[in-house]
């Protein structure tokens, strides 16, 4: 009887110990199943290869804040099944060199509007300046459209310049193959 009670007493002393250590494991595996090593695909990026290779006929970039994103994604979601549908927005604003922007908009080839830039996400409208004087051209907006690389092979969106701060204002779909 007295060898019983000592297993008794162990099972007793494992049990207490082992129950809230199981729970911790399983509380540290749900957190860690619930936050995600993957960036955030609305993340304000400042990389700039991305868009000098794919604005090239813009010019250089100097500075850029911009997001690229999967449209049918949901935001904040994981849509699980992939989607025959592969257009990515780009959208952002980016600073190009010294005189460059006025020097697009004096090209004759392009006739020049005031415009406003038009749904803008939230995370991107603190690096839209007040006061910008945009303007836009359908014209530009069609040589900016046209595929330069193999990257993409259809493009439409607009283009919005500021030539007091060198600005380009870019929103863009593309669609990949």
């Amino acid at each position: 009887m007295e060898s019983q009670r000592g297993r008794t007493s162990r099972r007793r002393f494992l049990l207490i110990l082992g129950g809230p250590l199981l729970l911790a494991g399983a509380g540290f595996g749900v957190a860690s199943a619930l936050s995600s090593d993957e960036p955030d695909p609305r993340r304000v990026r400042t990389d700039l290869a991305p868009l000098n290779l794919r604005f090239h006929a813009a010019g250089e970039l100097a500075e850029a804040h911009w997001q690229g994103y999967d449209m049918d994604e949901p935001v904040g979601g994981d849509r699980g099944i992939p989607s025959p549908d592969s257009r990515i927005r780009l959208v952002g604003v980016a600073r190009l060199g010294p005189g460059q922007v006025a020097g697009i908009l004096r090209n004759p080839d392009y006739s020049f509007a005031a415009a406003e830039p038009k749904g803008l996400p939230g995370r991107l409208k603190p690096y839209v300046p007040a006061g910008a004087a945009w303007q836009r051209s359908e014209a530009f907006d069609t040589l900016m459209n046209r595929p330069g690389t193999d990257l993409f092979t259809s493009s439409s969106g607009e283009f919005l310049l500021d030539a007091e701060r060198d600005l380009i204002c870019f929103d863009v779909v593309e669609l990949y193959t």
